[in-house]
């Protein structure tokens, strides 16, 4: 399968105490990683790294084989689709719009999107089930649509990779499962490999490939669901207790109340 990002030896700072270092991993067309791990120990870093909105110290990010760090702004556009955390619109375009808006980084200055583009951005909105809200104002969108509209973009993009940055956050329960199953199926139906940040053990279980646990700036554990996440790693990275729950879908991880006791 092909590899479609290459993360190899990864170290960056911001020249205080906190510090990515040594990060290695690697994301095949098709498939999805999910980043673990508690608040401020370096996933949106990483994210910024791979995406090269940040310079690593050491290291390199090879996406589609080429290095991330040495290519141009729209290069990198053309590559990589990025959700981030939280988007305000500094106007109410309509949600087409803001699809369209993903077109960027294949149009020339000043070249306005053809009718191709236009045909594009509209499949990415069919492709989250967004077509019928087109003409609605972004800002009038819920939550859940808010974010699909955003995934929506980036898929404009026709990129190689997508990375979201916590894509549930601020989601209702419903719409977090809608995001992450869309999610998981556009990867899968157009082999675009995936890199997103989320909070939930039993969400990164259920919608993922791989798995990532980070600590303090430095990748944990790397692999399968399954052997990632377990009650011994999770108790290490969150320092709380858990249970291992089995249910005919599968086994769920809970937190023991004794912690809190």
């Amino acid at each position: 399968m092909e590899t479609i990002v290459s993360v190899k030896d990864l170290s960056f700072s911001y020249g205080g105490s906190f510090k990515l270092s040594s990060i290695t991993l690697n994301v095949e067309a098709g498939t999805v990683l999910a980043l673990l791990g508690p608040n401020g120990c370096g996933k949106t870093t990483l994210l910024k790294c791979i995406n090269a909105l940040l310079k690593p110290e050491k290291g390199k990010v090879l996406i589609d084989g080429k290095n991330a760090h040495e290519l141009k702004r729209w290069e990198i556009a053309r590559l990589v689709g990025y959700v981030p955390q939280a988007h305000v619109p500094p106007f109410p375009y309509s949600t087409l719009d803001l699809v369209l808006m993903g077109r960027t980084a294949h149009l020339e200055f000043f070249q306005q999107p053809s009718n191709l583009d236009q045909q594009i951005a509209e499949q990415a909105l069919r492709m989250v089930g967004l077509s019928h809200l087109g003409h609605r104002p972004y800002d009038q969108l819920s939550g859940g649509e808010r974010q699909l509209a955003l995934i929506a973009r980036a898929i404009a993009q026709e990129p190689k990779l997508l990375l979201l940055d916590e894509p549930t956050a601020h989601l209702d329960f419903k719409n977090q499962f809608l995001v992450l199953d869309m999610v998981r199926r556009i990867s899968r139906e157009n082999g675009i490999g995936v890199i997103m940040s989320l909070h939930d053990p039993n969400q990164a279980i259920m919608f993922s490939d791989a798995v990532a646990l980070m600590k303090n700036g430095s990748i944990f554990a790397v692999g399968p669901p399954h052997s990632v996440v377990t009650r011994e790693k999770i108790e290490t990275i969150y320092e709380i207790s858990v249970r291992i729950v089995k249910h005919t879908d599968g086994s769920f991880i809970i937190p023991s109340m004794e912690s809190f006791s």
